[in-house]
């Protein structure tokens, strides 16, 4: 385990509640999933972001800053980056985002099929670290959980010699990327949505 690793909490599936409470506040100003939960009620997307903490137990890894779970991040194999209904059914997902799958069927199957073309179009076959959630309760962020978080994530990139890719809708999420050695490979605009997304990559640097 990297010494940065050391420093955060390994979430377990008890944490499972709170770590939805936590995504669900971090990405409430988020353009994309706004604009997917247009109309929906509060209490709808309850359970939404066990999603991605259930699937990365299962097939990858998730951490939080501290037990207080400032913030969370999730990451998994590239190869395992789709998320195909046997592989959620598996992991335990499905259940919990199923009520939300079946109303938003829809708007996420057009809207993210682009995004898993080019991930693969992308990467040509490489492997690679894929990030498909990071993020800071909103009475945390800006002091340095994030960092803290992505931090671990390039040690066991840079460990493992293995790139990390990641897709965000928010230019200023762009920005903070990139001053931890990601660069833009791709910007794209999402049907239906029309909203536009980066798609990045940072290799291993030393």
């Amino acid at each position: 385990m990297s010494e940065v690793k050391r420093h955060l909490y390994k979430l377990r599936k008890k944490d499972l509640e709170k770590g939805d409470v936590v995504l669900t506040d971090a990405f409430r100003n988020d353009p994309l999933w706004n604009k997917v939960l247009a109309g929906s009620k509060s209490e709808q997307s309850q359970g939404l972001f066990k999603v991605p903490i259930l699937y990365g137990l299962k097939y990858g890894k998730v951490y939080a800053t501290s037990e207080n779970l400032e913030g969370i991040i999730t990451w998994v194999p590239g190869e395992l980056a789709d998320m195909p209904i046997w592989r959620l059914v598996r992991s335990g997902a499905l259940w919990p985002g199923l009520k939300m799958a079946v109303q938003l069927y829809s708007k996420l199957g057009p809207v993210f099929k682009p995004i898993e073309h080019d991930r693969k179009e992308n990467m040509q076959g490489c492997p690679y670290i894929y990030l498909p959630a990071i993020g800071v309760a909103s009475e945390f962020q800006g002091q340095g959980f994030g960092g803290k978080l992505l931090s671990a994530l390039i040690a066991e990139s840079e460990q493992s010699r293995i790139p990390i890719y990641l897709e965000t809708e928010s230019e200023s999420n762009v920005k903070w990327y990139e001053r931890f050695g990601f660069q833009s490979v791709k910007q794209i605009q999402l049907p239906v949505i029309n909203l536009p997304m980066w798609e990045m990559v940072r290799k291993p640097q030393t």
